[in-house]
């Protein structure tokens, strides 16, 4: 094969800027150049050529006829080289990882702290799935979740996230003080997706109070509606204290007792092949660390 015969490609790149600007001046600032160096590769290439390429002028140049020849095959040539070029470059869209959680956490811990992630990890875009319902994590429906949980999922990697500790929580303005002005308001409770002897409801909380249960309850399919609920003045809710953390630190619910009953840990879960993936490892350590900060903050405050 004969090799090709091709002035420098510095000259090419030099008179293609020049052509495509009509100007000497802004194909140097393309190019990181000064005009005079955009001139003399010009003027290389027309010497290593033999022909005229440009009609110089005083603010501007125009092409000559064999410039207007040269220049759409010289511009496509070096689009052509670029999209190669580029094709070849290491991925650069943010790369997705899915992570999946219940939807009370979803909504009440995790969306707040989204904004915050994306600008400490722009180059992972993570998607949510919000379910009840168990994601099969060995079949890359996810790559991660977060469980309400006793935390054994056999087959799966799982620590400890954040622990759950469950109390009546209020709008200010009901201004409870005591257990004798529970029975004038209601009781908001939430349907538990998986109960045991140990689901802190208000029946376990009464027995745990050693006083007699109420039962004139506001009840909600879900913990989400609950917590608006209570936030809304609609009554008195036992709720994750972990869920509503926020509300609690800026006085938009208060704890009026101090009685807390303990419930199961919200959990990190993945599957073991995923162990080294160094996307997932920054998305694990990012919600270990938000998580840590949330429970250093109810430490410090402690119960209203």
């Amino acid at each position: 094969m004969n090799a090709r015969r091709l002035p420098p490609l510095t000259a090419l790149r030099a008179f293609e800027a020049a052509a495509r600007h009509l100007s000497f001046k802004h194909a140097a600032t393309e190019l990181s150049l000064t005009p005079t160096a955009i001139s003399h590769q010009v003027r290389q290439l027309e010497d290593h050529l033999g022909v005229r390429l440009f009609v110089r002028g005083i603010r501007r140049v125009d092409l000559t006829a064999a410039g207007q020849s040269l220049f759409p095959a010289l511009r496509d040539g070096l689009d052509a080289m670029a999209r190669a070029v580029q094709a070849v470059r290491p991925e650069t869209q943010p790369r997705a990882l899915v992570l999946s959680t219940t939807m009370a956490f979803a909504s009440r811990w995790l969306l707040q702290r989204l904004a915050r992630f994306a600008a400490a990890h722009p180059g992972i875009a993570l998607h949510l799935h919000t379910s009840d319902e168990p994601v099969d994590l060995q079949g890359g429906a996810a790559q991660l979740a977060v469980r309400y949980g006793p935390g054994s999922y056999p087959g799966l990697v799982c620590i400890p996230l954040l622990p759950s500790r469950f109390a009546p929580v209020c709008a200010p303005g009901l201004r409870l003080r005591d257990f004798d002005d529970l029975a004038q308001v209601p009781l908001i409770g939430f349907d538990w997706f998986r109960r045991d002897r140990t689901t802190p409801d208000w029946p376990l909380w009464f027995e745990r109070a050693k006083c007699a249960p109420l039962s004139r309850q506001l009840q909600f399919t879900d913990e989400v509606h609950a917590i608006q609920a209570a936030i809304a003045g609609q009554g008195v809710a036992l709720i994750n204290l972990a869920l509503v953390a926020d509300e609690l630190r800026t006085g938009v619910l208060r704890q009026p007792f101090d009685l807390e009953l303990a419930g199961h840990g919200f959990h990190l879960v993945w599957a073991e092949a995923r162990d080294a993936d160094p996307d997932l490892a920054e998305v694990r350590a990012w919600l270990l660390a938000e998580a840590a900060e949330c429970v250093s903050l109810r430490d410090r405050d402690g119960p209203d």
